[in-house]
């Protein structure tokens, strides 16, 4: 590397070019979830016509070749020469970053869009983008190869209809992942319907028909907004008041709308969105929730002499177990900060989302006596459970401290301590993690086997998840614990990936789930910030003489055993083993298939929606058995469920 750094050495990407060196900066990474981004970039500006009253409509279609179109009925792009560029604003709108009518608030009041690189974005990263608009009684169009226009904006026949027409096929050479979910675009649409009373979206897949021989359809319209959202939420749940409780106003130019539910479960389930943006990490806005639902419930309670006989103070985790919340704000001039950039920072949203929320609730029990009074019987035993739990909890620590280490005695711990480097395999039952330890490599591989199925903490008060040994045990092997306002201590962590590893059979899905589920409700910090992992142990070995392969479907396995069986066509020369678990595979076997970092199979864990990830695990771990049922069925030819 030469020592001269001289202005030659400063590059200066043009136009577009700098999404396309750096792509992860602007729309987060290369993967599924960067390829799902550019259709939510499309979609928010078609959302943001209809936030500002000019839209109704918006149509997403998966084309046979992933390609995708959206649609909406809204103004359309302006068309017009752009004063300052020369040339026309649809143009300048599809080939500059930062360039809109989002930046102009005389056009719109808020706008979505994380980052606000919006359809530039897309363009640059995509091999073809056609855009059409219907404006002022005409249609134009123009096209783009690699964000570069192929001609000049053209006007190509007259409409009667209005609004914009986007059609782009991603760049494979950028992407990892080429083919779009339907599920994972359709659960979006679905939260951006609730999010947005009154407008309707649609999605319609051209690579799947159905029986009737019309294409994979789904609509999304929803009257009641987020009351719906948090009743559909909480469908399987059992509500302890009649109606969710909903809020709506707006100050200082700060749209705030909030729906809660209260049910008999033991979870706190609060879901907010800052300009349609999940916000997953919270912020200011919930922060005056949570504010105004402790100081006005409390006071109620205070009133109402309902906490005389408790022995213990209430703390405002109380108020909120059992509950499920919506808060969506919509501000002109949004901050975000967080490790993922999905935390709110403006500090004048707290002050307008507490005073709006406070004085609702006030009205609410005071015009609703009897369930009012319900809700503070749920706080109070809430507070007694967690009286309890935290009991559970020091004990739990307690011991740790008088036996040394602390770490669990079948822990098989690695030689290094950079947990950045360290993993720990959370396997199913002593023989495969007998099998596992002989397996792996000591240096920065622990392993901690996991007697049968672990608790359903879907359905356990948090003293009875403290007394589980197993979820004790992984707790204290993590080196993190929860603190008294139940975040989670994640500095501690003593490994950076956190490995499931059961048996790829139907029982060893369900342990999966069950773990998953644990990690979800009480750690879900390592989940949000992608520390769990599930491994992918093979189904198959197919030998024939010298020739070995490893299988993990059952069309690979087919077509190994053709491969092998070759000119002859005898496949059944050719011997398969099928693994019914980890323990049928020897030490060597497991490394080079399951452990081994070189060749070895993780599925990173990560939340596409929380609001969809919390109703599925619901639905799978709650008490109520036909949504579940209609859920599998629904589900069936799926291989795996993305959660």
């Amino acid at each position: 590397m030469s020592n001269n750094y001289t202005a030659d050495n400063i590059q200066v990407l043009e136009g577009l070019e700098a999404v396309r060196k750096r792509p992860a900066m602007y729309i987060g990474d290369i993967g599924v979830k960067g390829l799902h981004h550019l259709v939510y970039e499309v979609v928010d500006n078609s959302i943001d016509e209809a936030l500002a009253g000019y839209a109704s409509s918006v149509d997403v279609i998966i084309h046979a070749n992933n390609s995708i179109t959206v649609h909406d009925d809204g103004r359309g792009i302006p068309v017009g020469m752009h004063e300052k560029e020369k040339r026309s604003a649809l143009e300048v709108v599809m080939t500059v970053l930062h360039a809109g009518g989002k930046f102009d608030k005389g056009s719109y009041k808020v706008s979505g869009g994380l980052h606000g690189v919006g359809v530039s974005c897309v363009n640059a990263l995509s091999k073809q983008l056609k855009v059409s608009v219907f404006r002022d009684g005409k249609k134009y169009e123009q096209e783009y190869e690699i964000g570069k226009p192929m001609y000049p904006v053209k006007e190509v026949g007259s409409t009667d209809k209005t609004g914009t027409s986007t059609t782009f096929l991603p760049d494979d050479s950028i992407f990892i992942v080429h083919e779009y979910k339907f599920e994972t675009l359709a659960a979006r649409l679905r939260e951006l319907a609730f999010l947005n009373k009154g407008i309707t979206l649609t999605i319609t897949d051209e690579r799947e028909k159905n029986d009737d021989g019309s294409f994979k359809n789904e609509v999304f319209y929803s009257e009641g907004g987020l009351i719906e959202f948090v009743q559909w939420l909480d469908e399987t749940r059992e509500a302890i008041i009649p109606q969710p409780i909903y809020v709506e106003g707006e100050r200082d130019g700060v749209i705030v709308e909030m729906a809660l539910q209260y049910n008999t479960s033991f979870n706190e389930n609060i879901h907010s969105y800052v300009n349609n943006i999940n916000t997953i990490e919270g912020g200011t806005h919930v922060s005056g929730f949570r504010r105004a639902l402790t100081r006005t419930f409390k006071s109620y309670g205070e009133r109402e002499k309902m906490f005389e006989k408790l022995k213990f103070d209430i703390s405002g985790d109380d108020f909120r177990e059992g509950l499920t919340t919506l808060i969506s704000v919509k501000v002109p001039e949004p901050q975000f900060e967080g490790q993922t950039k999905t935390k709110l920072g403006n500090s004048e949203v707290q002050g307008v989302v507490e005073t709006t929320v406070g004085e609702a609730l006030k009205n609410y029990l005071e015009e609703n006596p009897k369930q009012s009074k319900q809700i503070i019987q749920k706080v109070i035993i809430a507070a007694t459970a967690r009286h309890a739990a935290r009991k559970a909890r020091e004990l739990v620590q307690r011991k740790n401290v008088l036996s040394g280490s602390g770490l669990p005695g079948k822990l098989a711990d690695c030689a290094s301590k950079n947990a950045d480097e360290c993993e720990i395999y959370l396997v199913e039952g002593d023989s495969a993690g007998g099998t596992a330890k002989q397996g792996r490599d000591r240096n920065f591989q622990a392993i901690l086997p996991l007697r049968g199925k672990i608790l359903n903490v879907e359905k356990a008060m948090e003293h009875k998840i403290y007394e589980n040994e197993e979820i004790r045990n992984i707790f204290t092997a993590l080196g993190v614990h929860h603190r008294d306002d139940k975040s989670l201590n994640i500095d501690k962590l003593r490994y950076s990936k956190v490995i499931i590893m059961c048996d790829a059979d139907i029982d060893g899905s369900h342990i999966t789930t069950l773990i998953l589920t644990f990690f979800f409700r009480q750690m879900k910090e390592l989940v949000e910030f992608g520390n769990i992992y599930i491994a992918s142990p093979p189904l198959y070995q197919v030998k024939k003489g010298k020739q070995s392969e490893y299988c993990w479907t059952e069309q690979q396995r087919e077509q190994a055993q053709i491969r092998m069986a070759g000119d002859t066509g005898k496949i059944d020369s050719v011997g398969v083993q099928r693994y019914k678990g980890l323990g049928e595979m020897n030490a060597e076997q497991l490394w080079e298939t399951t452990m081994d970092p070189d060749r070895r199979t993780l599925k990173q864990v990560t939340i596409e929606s929380a609001a969809e990830a919390d109703r599925i695990f619901s639905v799978l771990m709650g008490d109520d058995v036909p949504p579940r049922r209609d859920f599998i069925v629904s589900h069936a030819k799926y291989a795996n469920v993305d959660v």
